[in-house]
């Protein structure tokens, strides 16, 4: 607050016409004051798949394998994928399991066909690119194994966020939304207060575990959804 009004005297006396020459320490005290206003700008963390970036799992990949989806839930391994999200084992492990009753997969082929499906969500690039634009500090948090480098090569989201926190490594290793553990491990390695982290998640679990530390949740409902919420918080971009 000091620093507050200091900044508000120190520019009142620039711009008065008796006042010819700039007080000592005025770009100092001005800078300070600008990065006060900084620190209280909201931090955005946002989910990827089926928030960012369109997820193949729950369509193409049961085409894939020729399964319908709950087919695929009950003959893949209970385990492999939530231990592959988790950094606890590496795509060969994966493929080795992937099937409950061992069956090989075609790894290859499978990648392809992953990277083939990913694309922006309608209207996501743009608003993550007028939200950078705008100064605002946009981070990955995510439940998603190591080929989240393959979304990167594809899409480039580094472009407007930061691929912080992932639950294959990093800050948020085998930890996974929407547990309490993952949401305290982003305010730990943020430095910031809960209430100024906005989460952003497609399902509605990992929202209310946001909410239940302190972050401020929107349930992602599409692009436009989540501009206009986000400006009703008063965010300017």
């Amino acid at each position: 607050m000091l620093l507050g009004h200091l900044g508000l005297r120190f520019q009142g006396q620039l711009a008065s016409p008796w006042s010819r020459r700039r007080p000592p320490g005025i770009s100092h005290i001005r800078c300070e004051v600008m990065a006060a206003s900084e620190k209280q700008r909201p931090v955005i963390l946002l989910d990827i798949m089926d928030t960012v970036v369109y997820d193949p799992f729950f369509h193409d990949m049961p085409v894939f394998f020729e399964m319908s989806f709950k087919e695929l839930l009950t003959s893949k391994h209970p385990t492999a994928w939530v231990e592959f999200e988790c950094g606890a084992i590496n795509e060969d492990e994966l493929l080795a399991k992937f099937f409950a009753d061992g069956r090989k997969v075609d790894g290859a082929a499978l990648k392809a066909m992953m990277v083939s499906k990913y694309r922006y969500l309608d209207g996501m690039e743009p608003l993550l690119g007028r939200l950078k634009s705008a100064g605002f500090q946009l981070h990955a948090m995510s439940n998603y194994p190591a080929w989240f480098r393959l979304i990167e090569e594809k899409l480039k989201p580094s472009e407007y966020l930061e691929w912080t926190f992932v639950s294959c490594e990093g800050p948020m290793k085998g930890l996974r939304k929407p547990s309490t553990e993952a949401f305290e491990a982003c305010v730990k390695t943020l430095g910031q207060p809960p209430e100024n982290l906005i989460f952003v998640d497609d399902r509605k679990v990992n929202v209310e575990a946001a909410c239940a530390v302190g972050l401020d949740g929107i349930l992602f409902q599409g692009a436009g959804a989540l501009e206009s919420e986000l400006l009703r918080r008063g965010l300017v971009f």
